[in-house]
Formats: C-alpha cells, sequence, structure tokens
C-alpha cells in the first residue's frame, strides 16, 4: 500500500496531519485527518475551585478564548444556582457584546487572513501568494478593511475583559464591570477607531463581494469538496432565530428533518456520545438515538444557518434569506459555502454590537446576583467554529471532580475526514505524483471549517509541511518539502 503523507496542515489554527492511503494502482483506499496533540484540560482542571474555571480554560485557545471564557461562565453560573434568566440584564448584554466582538473578530481573521488567499488566487496559486500579504497587495482596500474589523473585536475584548487575549470579565453570577461611558463612545463615535456603523457598512461591501464571487464560481463552490450531512446549533427558544449566546440545541439531517428538537442545554448528555480511534486525539461526537455511523453533524456558520428559521437583525436577515434562496430553502451542504455563511455571522454580530452600544444597560453597575450551590453545571454557547460545549461537576467544597468538554471542531472532526475523503477520491485519486496544487486542495477543503485543531499550542520556529508518497513496498517514489 502506498501512502501520502501532508503534515502540518497550513493556515489553520493549531496543527494536524493528513495521511491517504492508496492501492498497488494508486487508486485511494482510506484517508484520514489526525490531531496529533493532546492537551489534557479535562483531566487537569480537576481539582481546582469551579469559580477558577473560566479563567483556566481560556488557555485552551489564543484565538478564541472568548467562547471557552462565556461557556465556562454559563456553566459555573449554575454551579453557583443560577440559570441565564437569572442574571442581571446588564450582565447579560455585557457577555453578549464581549461573545459577539469575539464572534466577529475571529470570522474576520478566518476570512481575511487565512481563507481569501484560497478565494482569491484558486488552488493552483504559486505557494508565495497563498497569504495575507499578497492579499494585501493586490487587493489593499480588502485586506485594509478586514484588518480594521477583526481590530474592532479585539477592541471590544480589550473594553471588557481587560486585554484582547485572555482577559477577565465574567465571573460567578454575573461580570466584574460594566462598560464606561467612555468605552462605549470609543466605538460609537469613529474618532480613533472605525465606528461600529462603519463596520456594519463595510460587512455590507463585503457581501455584495461574496455574492459576485458566488455568481462568478459557482461550478466550484457548489461542487468541492461538498457532501450531505447533519447539521447542529443553537436557535432561540422563542422563535427558532439564529442564537449564539443562549438557546436550545436543535440537529436536522441532510434533507432537513429534525433530528434533536431544540432540547436544553442541561439535557445534552441524554443525546450526545462521543466515539475515540486510535489514530487521532480528537473524538467524534453523535448523537445516541441515530448512531454512530449516522448521528455526526457539521457545527459552526453553515450548520447554524441551516437549523435556525430566520436571524433577527433586519440586514443580517435579508442576506439570510437571499442565501436560502439559493439552495431553494432546502439545507446548505456545500462545503465551500462556509464562507459566505461565516459574512452573514460577521454582519449580524455587527448590527447586535450597534444595538447593544447605543442600550443605557451595558452603563449600569447592576451585575452580580446570587443563588444557592448546585453540584452541576453545563454551560453552551455557539463559538465562531461552532457549538461549544463546557460541563463541570464540583464537590461539597467548590473544587472542580468531573470536566466534560466538546469543543467546536471536535463536532466537525468527522465532517473534515469526509471532506479530506472527498478531495482525495476526486482530486488526487490516480495522480502519479504529487504538487502544490493537489496537496493545496486538501487543505482548502480542511479551512473551510476554520478548525481550531489543538486550541493554541503553537510552535517556536518553522514548521515545514513534508508530503511523501511511498509505494506497496515502502520504497519513496516522490516527495516534497517547504
Amino acid at each position: 500500500m502506498q501512502k501520502v503523507i501532508i503534515e502540518p496542515v497550513t493556515r489553520v489554527e493549531g496543527h494536524g496531519k493528513v495521511t491517504i492511503h492508496l492501492d498497488d494502482e494508486g487508486r485511494v483506499k482510506d484517508s484520514f485527518f489526525h490531531i496529533v496533540e493532546f492537551r489534557g484540560f479535562e483531566r487537569f482542571i480537576q481539582g481546582h475551585p469551579y469559580w477558577e474555571a473560566p479563567v483556566l480554560v481560556q488557555r485552551l485557545c489564543g484565538i478564541c478564548p472568548v467562547s471557552h471564557h462565556i461557556a465556562a461562565a454559563k456553566a459555573i453560573d449554575q454551579l453557583a444556582g443560577l440559570d441565564p434568566k437569572d442574571l442581571s440584564p446588564t450582565a447579560t448584554k455585557i457577555r453578549r457584546l464581549l461573545h459577539y466582538g469575539q464572534i466577529f473578530q475571529s470570522h474576520a481573521l478566518h476570512f481575511f487572513y487565512l481563507a481569501s488567499p484560497d478565494l482569491l488566487f484558486g488552488v493552483d496559486a504559486p505557494v508565495e501568494k497563498r497569504n495575507v500579504v499578497a492579499v494585501a497587495l493586490e487587493n489593499k482596500e480588502l485586506a485594509k478593511k478586514g484588518i480594521l474589523m477583526r481590530k474592532f473585536g479585539q477592541e471590544i475584548i480589550r473594553a471588557i475583559a481587560g486585554k484582547r487575549i485572555h482577559g477577565i470579565a465574567a465571573v460567578p453570577g454575573g461580570v466584574h464591570k460594566h462598560l464606561t461611558l467612555e468605552d462605549r463612545d470609543y466605538f460609537l463615535t469613529g474618532k480613533d477607531l472605525p465606528s461600529v456603523d462603519t463596520m456594519i457598512e463595510w460587512m455590507m461591501e463585503v457581501m455584495a463581494f461574496i455574492k459576485d464571487y458566488h455568481g462568478k464560481n459557482a461550478a466550484w463552490l457548489d461542487s468541492f469538496a461538498s457532501y450531505p450531512s447533519g447539521h447542529l446549533g443553537l436557535v432561540n427558544a422563542t422563535d427558532g432565530s439564529l442564537e449564539l449566546y443562549d438557546g436550545r440545541l436543535r440537529a436536522i439531517d441532510a434533507d432537513g428533518n429534525r433530528t434533536l428538537d431544540d432540547i436544553r442545554d442541561v439535557d445534552y448528555l441524554q443525546y450526545f456520545a462521543e466515539g475515540v480511534e486510535p489514530w487521532s486525539f480528537l473524538k467524534f461526537p453523535y448523537l445516541r438515538h441515530l448512531g454512530r455511523e449516522n448521528g455526526w453533524s457539521r457545527v459552526g456558520p453553515l450548520a447554524r444557518l441551516n437549523v435556525c428559521d430566520s436571524i433577527g437583525t433586519p440586514l443580517a436577515q435579508a442576506e439570510f434569506e437571499i442565501y436560502k434562496n439559493y439552495t431553494g430553502g432546502k439545507p446548505n451542504n456545500h462545503t465551500m459555502h462556509f464562507h459566505w455563511a461565516r459574512l452573514i455571522e460577521m454582519l449580524h454580530c455587527a448590527e447586535l454590537m450597534q444595538s447593544l452600544l447605543h442600550d443605557p444597560d451595558i452603563l449600569s453597575d447592576d451585575i452580580l446576583r446570587k443563588g444557592e450551590r448546585r453540584p452541576e453545571g453545563i454551560g453552551i454557547v455557539e463559538a465562531p467554529r461552532g457549538t461549544l460545549i463546557h460541563h463541570y461537576q464540583a464537590d461539597e467544597k467548590g473544587m472542580i471532580t468531573r470536566c466534560n468538554l466538546i469543543v467546536s471542531t471536535t463536532h466537525n472532526n468527522e465532517p473534515m475526514n469526509r471532506a479530506v475523503r472527498w478531495v482525495a477520491n476526486n482530486i488526487l485519486d490516480g495522480q502519479p505524483k504529487l504538487t502544490d496544487t493537489l496537496l493545496n486542495q486538501v487543505e482548502i477543503a480542511i479551512r473551510a471549517y476554520d478548525p481550531c485543531l489543538s486550541c493554541a499550542t503553537h510552535a517556536i520556529g518553522q514548521m515545514p509541511l513534508q508530503a511523501v508518497l511511498y509505494d506497496a513496498a515502502g520504497n519513496v517514489l516522490d516527495e516534497r518539502l517547504k
């Protein structure tokens, strides 16, 4: 048997490895997407006081620490005896503003820095053009706006949590401070930073760009790495609209049939199980009642726009209707449409931030509530990459005795493996030699999911990309190193 190895996968958060197995005729026999690092957070967080969890779990990721912070905070609220409805309006709105700022900046990072070279330059672009510097050289305005949009989201995080990465905002029962008038005006006036109104204007321009791009490249975008799948995400408990902070879990199959009907976060363990494989440190979540073979789902922007009934802000709702009409109202199973969905969510978050920044509640000092201690807490949010679950149990002294985390990219583990398999079967199958174009398409399929593979574990120095093609006897037929 021959083997193609791609290690590491580039322009994603963290490090992963792809192995593609070929038979003696060079046909694809199987493929695997490996996560090769072990983090151990579920174990070493045990023995810590539960109120430390929102601080500790941020270290899972340097890209989306806020998502872990908020999910953990919702869980420790329950340990402190409080459900989301029990928090003060100010605390909830501050947390939401922080959460929307995080999604806005993370989506901007992925689209403009990591994914845009794939779209602007194509799959056969030379290696030196596959980066944001090349984007800036050829499309200066797009790159500039992308950089400033990310900065806006990061500044929202800094204002609330004290710093852009690994700050502290949430405490049991609320937040530790409200937004100041000076901070609020910083985002409204546009004096030293483009205002939130400007963010919305720019997002409308980016929406026009992506729709034009889809019109010109529909054949590739609709077919590349596309396959039927389930979809999972949070929806508003009242009207089924897109919900990013606190809602009910809904799942559908590839045809749109409900497979999980708006369940409460505290009931998730009744419905979800996690499989394991010897070739990856990443688990494989699935719906228990459907089984491992059929119960897996995609999560993230594509899935969220598939499971929700509407979007609660006007501009994003109008874009959502155009997006849904593209597939005739049926679930969208096109992997490359993740990018379109991601931009609609960015617009939605910009509108939500605009609304919250004009809300006087965020300036109030009514920020904490207290309750009766409980032994268990579960927090679920929609992180930029998808549904994020934090589950803690604590003893009578408040020490964590059990921790279970289902991270967004974990849900997408099976879907990413399916995407790699699609490229292997449809692009690499039967090819006599490895080329950059062939290998790049494997990475493009993975990048569409915006995976956070090892939650911010990064090596110092230059990470090589090595791909080796072996024959059935183990002899090296071809090798590429960059």
